[in-house]
């Protein structure tokens, strides 16, 4: 995985500072109570980021979970399974592994379908039962851990913990499991703020590196007509707006999960039967679309009958229907790819997928290194050992100097247009700091395939650019200070393509203002 650049070089010094730190903690705390906790510490910086999906009961948690994998993984009804933390991974064949509270994990039988959905718990109970492990072959898993937890608002005390301790939101000393959140929500509620209140690590932040919010079920806003998705996306940007939750989360997106899953997972029989009901009158199919009892029982000559009628009702909803149905009616989606690949389009999937790779996958190094610190941050206040003085230094010093942290924080800054920059120079910024990608020559706007030479030539002009802005008078001071973060990344990227790796940028300057035009 190609690593965001640093303050020095050209991958990034965090991951392997923090490497080293936990290292160093191993040593201290050898034998102590706190080596279960820096093991598994150790072992998550190695494998793939986590993300949790998280919300309230009914967000849509599951089904988005299938949308973003592209297969019917997660049960998405109010069976055992939904009450269970259910971690899904990249796996070489399909297998389900059950973690007891008591005992070692033992693996599941499949259920009457042979299918994840309705695998067998083998005997026991949904609360005896830590987490469910679903391996799966996936490329959508392949860079990322998603872990799908029960509804944050449960009637249920003991499923609102599970999903809690899992988030690390419990109140206790535990730690989150995971790395980063999307946190689904269908409209603004006091306890989906209360929730993103507690997952916020650092009060510090301004606003927090590794929480994306959605706007579930976003079909739903509209009441389903024509233009629902439309409606949802300008509530989704009024939300943006909301300086609650700007401090809480990077950015909110309108997605509608089901949607979003029924393209992903569309059958060819399905839309056999969605072009028949296209070939029905418009009159009689909007009569029978305006209530469920109608179109699932009503009288008609529709040649769909009931049965097919209630499970497409199920799999696509009423928006999903009107617009599957307008679709083919137009000649827009002939085919069953056609019409899965026009829904994914409007199903406001693409934008999250671009969120999640760029924000998430993209800096999964990052986000880890993160987790990491806040772990050795709790060891350290948990057991303030004497040999663990050095450690407190070294934790403070890699957190003081993280300029990766400053990036991410700066590119939601720019992202909600709260910095007077020109539209240029934001496209710019936005770019050297891996908006679009976080190869070199991606932030520096050239062809990967350029050499070195030329690399070096637009870092050192990039460089240049950035430091005239930050010592502008006529610059604010927010604008200033992210010039200087802007200055800081492109001194990374000046060292990344110079020969001279062991000089510092001091050094290398003479040699760059020869090379500017």
């Amino acid at each position: 995985m190609t690593r965001p650049l640093g303050p020095l070089a050209g991958p990034s010094p965090l991951p392997a500072a923090v490497r080293a730190l936990v290292g160093r903690a191993c040593q201290v705390y050898e034998g102590g109570p706190a080596m279960p906790e820096l093991n598994a510490t150790a072992r998550r910086l190695d494998e793939p980021l986590r993300v949790a999906i998280a919300g309230r009961i009914k967000a849509g948690k599951s089904t988005l979970l299938n949308a973003l994998v592209g297969q019917d993984l997660a049960a998405t009804d109010a069976g055992e399974c939904t009450r269970i933390v259910t971690w899904y991974r990249d796996g070489h064949s399909y297998r389900v592994m059950a973690h007891p509270h008591d005992g070692p994990p033992q693996p599941l039988p499949p259920g009457p379908s042979g299918g994840v959905l309705d695998v067998s718990l083998g005997g026991l109970r949904a609360e005896q039962i830590d987490r469910l492990v679903v391996d799966w072959p996936s490329a959508a898993l392949s860079s990322m851990t998603l872990v799908d937890t029960p509804g944050m608002d449960s009637l249920s005390t003991e499923l609102s913990r599970r999903a809690e301790s899992t988030l690390g939101t419990d109140g206790e000393d535990e730690q989150a499991e995971v790395d980063a959140v999307i946190y689904l929500m269908r409209h603004l509620h006091g306890s989906d703020v209360r929730f993103l209140e507690t997952f916020r690590n650092d009060p510090a932040e301004r606003r927090p590196i590794n929480t994306i919010a959605v706007l579930g079920r976003a079909d739903e806003v509209g009441h389903g007509r024509a233009d629902a998705l439309e409606s949802a996306a300008r509530v989704a940007a009024r939300y943006q707006q909301d300086p609650r939750l700007q401090a809480l989360c990077q950015t909110v997106l309108p997605v509608a999960g089901l949607l979003a899953a029924t393209a992903a997972t569309l059958r060819e029989d399905e839309f056999r039967a969605i072009a028949t009901l296209a070939q029905a009158g418009e009159a009689e199919l909007e009569r029978l679309l305006l209530t469920a009892a109608r179109f699932t029982g009503g009288e008609t000559d529709i040649a769909v009958d009931p049965g097919r009628r209630a499970a497409l009702l199920d799999r696509f909803g009423f928006f999903g229907l009107r617009l599957s149905v307008r679709l083919v009616r137009n000649g827009v989606a002939v085919t069953a790819a056609a019409l899965s690949r026009e829904l994914s389009a409007r199903a406001g999937l693409a934008p999250l997928r671009d969120a999640l790779t760029g924000r998430f996958a993209g800096r999964a190094d990052v986000l880890k290194a993160r987790s990491a610190l806040l772990a050795i941050d709790a060891v350290l206040q948990r057991w303030p050992v004497p040999a663990a003085v050095s450690l407190r230094h070294e934790y403070e010093r890699i957190t003081a100097g993280a300029h990766e942290f400053a990036e991410i924080r700066l590119l939601d800054t720019l992202r909600a247009g709260a910095l007077m920059l020109t539209d240029p120079e934001k496209t710019d910024a936005y770019r050297v700091l891996g908006g679009d990608g976080v190869a070199p020559a991606t932030r520096l706007a050239v062809d990967p395939q350029s050499p070195p030479d030329e690399l070096r030539r637009a870092a050192i002009a990039a460089l240049a650019q950035w430091q005239r802005r930050a010592e502008h008078p006529s610059s604010t001071r927010d604008v200033r200070e992210a010039a200087r973060v802007l200055v800081r990344t492109c001194e990374g990227l000046v060292l990344g393509t110079q020969p001279y790796p062991r000089a510092d940028v001091a050094d290398a300057w003479p040699a760059a203002e020869r090379m500017l035009p």
